[in-house]
């Protein structure tokens, strides 16, 4: 069984952006997906289980960016 989260990713403006948040959430262990729609920041990570939050803001931290709303 899988699970997807979208998240909102603040930054991001063209396809170098795509795929740096894409690399850094992809090598999360359990990642399975990632599916970045640019226009709308909207970012979804489907998962063997359910990643914890603080992971998934330090992954697109790492790629220079924010998570929207995460009090981040």
């Amino acid at each position: 069984m899988s699970v997807t989260n979208t998240y909102t990713v603040v930054g991001m403006t063209c396809g170098h952006c795509v795929q740096a948040v894409t690399g850094e959430l992809t090598a999360l262990p359990g990642v399975r997906d990632v599916q970045v729609e640019l226009p709308t920041g909207a970012v979804s990570v489907t998962s063997d289980a359910p990643l914890a939050l603080d992971t998934v803001r330090t992954a697109v931290d790492e790629a220079g960016y924010e998570l929207a709303g995460t009090g981040a």
